[in-house]
C-alpha cells in the first residue's frame, strides 16, 4: 500500500480510483492528476515507484489543492462560523436537520437519525 501525503491508498485499485481515498480528491481531480503526471490510468497503485508517488504529491501541492487535514480544518471552521453568527444554515447544522431546504415532515431520516417515539405508554 503506497502512501501519498501521509494517506494509505489501496494498492489493488487502478490509480484514478486509489487517489480518491485522499480526502479532497474526487473523480475529476484524480483523472486530472493522472493525466498531468503522464501515468497510465489502468496501472495499479501498488506498482508505483517512489519517484512517481513523489511526482503525484508534488503536483497536488503545486496546484494549491487543499487535502486531508487542511481541508478538514477549513470545512470545520466554516461550520463553526455559520453557527457562531447564528445563521439559518448554522442552526440547521447544530440541530442535525437538513440544511439545504429538504422537507422534514416525512423522509430526512438520514439526517435526523433513528425514530424517537414519543407518547406511547405501556398499558398495565
Amino acid at each position: 500500500m503506497p502512501r501519498i501525503l501521509a494517506v494509505e491508498i489501496p494498492g489493488n485499485r487502478p490509480l484514478p480510483y486509489a487517489l480518491r481515498y485522499i480526502y479532497g480528491i474526487g473523480p475529476t481531480l484524480a483523472a486530472k492528476l493522472v493525466a498531468e503526471t503522464d501515468l497510465d490510468p489502468s496501472r495499479r497503485a501498488s506498482s508505483l515507484s517512489e519517484a512517481e508517488i513523489n511526482q503525484i504529491a508534488e503536483r497536488i501541492t503545486a496546484n494549491g489543492i487543499r487535502v486531508e487535514g487542511d481541508l478538514r480544518r477549513e470545512v470545520a471552521g466554516n461550520l463553526k462560523r455559520l453557527q457562531a453568527i447564528q445563521s439559518y444554515r448554522g442552526m440547521r447544522h447544530r440541530r442535525g436537520l437538513p440544511v439545504r431546504g429538504q422537507r422534514t415532515r416525512c423522509n430526512a431520516r438520514t439526517r435526523k437519525g433513528k425514530v424517537k417515539t414519543v407518547g406511547i405508554q405501556k398499558k398495565a
